[in-house]
């Protein structure tokens, strides 16, 4: 039996690729690289978006936190189910992120300026997103968020038992709390460089928004999502555009955070062109593929900068989405699903097996 009768939520899966491409592009911009001549082309509120691609990763955490509250949010906790579950989120990110640091190999060897003992290690436990800040060696850089995923998993059982079965003032205070915690972090101290601390608010976000999900769905006719995917849109639209005008004190990703709950929220319920562009079969399949993209461009962009510019330019992307594409068909999901089947699948409490049942 599986562990929860999540339903499929295309629209999100179709999200991820964009969140992703979103990254990548990003990461091709700035002094000296491929893409900025094309930026600085562009007016100034849409160079701003195009800049903060970095933005994305949060909502990929959000987006964390809903998925596994809707997939693992009514097992029981015992150790078998706990073992299951671990084994499973390490398949998931763990296959693909060891071929990154295979990808990258050759140049880690031939790296002079760095400890490379310690940095291997960091890298392969997928602890360096704790010492940002501390090291240069950016063999990988968007790794940094495997380790804040790691520690949102080992954090999740904690976290999921008492949003269960709890009511919209539970929920809207649980929003409320992750709205304001990273800023509450820092004013006791918490540094910024210690990320997978910084960013469980994002974490904590999905779960609050499962349970809204959940809330908006059980016993009703299915909620129309258009609106709040359209706030959430418009107001990180404006958000990004117009960044300069922040205040000082307050960080983007808190403003974000509940923009990036909404989005979801509402993608997550559908309704809209929007969600069904990004449901339709082919999105939904690059979002599929989205976490190789993420996890291998920048192993892919040490071997390309080698390339003639204009296939830098013209070629790169394409080539990064084309291999993910084929790491997730050939590669990505036969490793999990080989991974999983030797673990077997975390079973619901029985409250709920019962409920699940009785409903078939």
């Amino acid at each position: 039996m599986s562990s929860r009768p999540s339903g499929h939520l295309p629209a999100l899966t179709g999200l991820r690729f964009f969140l992703a491409l979103w990254v990548i592009v990003t990461h091709l911009i700035g002094k000296g690289h491929i893409y900025e001549p094309l930026v600085l082309m562009l007016p100034a509120p849409l160079q701003s978006i195009v800049r903060y691609g970095y933005e994305a990763v949060p909502v990929f955490f959000v987006l964390s936190g809903f998925v596994l509250a809707r997939t693992y949010g009514s097992i029981e906790w015992n150790p078998v189910n706990l073992r299951k579950y671990f084994v499973g989120r390490l398949a998931r990110v763990y296959p693909v992120y060891l071929l990154s640091l295979l990808i990258v190999a050759p140049f880690i060897i031939k790296a002079p300026d760095q400890p490379k003992g310690w940095l291997v290690a960091m890298h392969l436990t997928l602890m360096q997103g704790w010492w940002i800040g501390h090291y240069t060696a950016g063999w990988n850089t968007p790794a940094w968020s495997l380790s804040c995923e790691m520690f949102f998993y080992l954090m999740f059982p904690l976290m999921v038992v008492p949003m269960r079965n709890r009511g919209w003032r539970w929920t809207i205070g649980a929003a409320v709390l992750a709205t304001v915690l990273t800023q509450g972090m820092w004013l006791i101290g918490i540094s910024d460089q210690i990320k997978p601390i910084i960013h469980l608010s994002d974490f904590l976000m999905g779960l609050a928004v499962s349970r809204a999900f959940d809330l908006l769905t059980e016993g009703r006719p299915i909620v129309q999502g258009k609106w709040l995917y359209w706030i959430g849109i418009l107001g990180s639209t404006v958000v990004l555009a117009y960044a300069q005008f922040l205040p000082k004190a307050l960080s983007m990703n808190t403003v974000l955070r509940p923009l990036n709950a909404l989005l979801l929220l509402g993608l997550g319920l559908g309704g809209g062109w929007i969600a069904r562009v990004l449901s339709t079969r082919p999105i939904v399949f690059l979002g599929k593929a989205s976490y190789g993209m993420y996890i291998l461009h920048i192993p892919i962009l040490w071997w390309a900068v080698s390339w003639p510019q204009f296939a830098i330019r013209y070629l790169y992307v394409a080539f990064v989405v084309a291999l993910s594409c084929v790491v997730y068909v050939v590669f990505e999901e036969p490793a999990n699903r080989f991974i999983r089947s030797k673990a077997g699948t975390p079973k619901p409490a029985e409250p709920v097996r019962s409920a699940m049942e009785a409903a078939a």
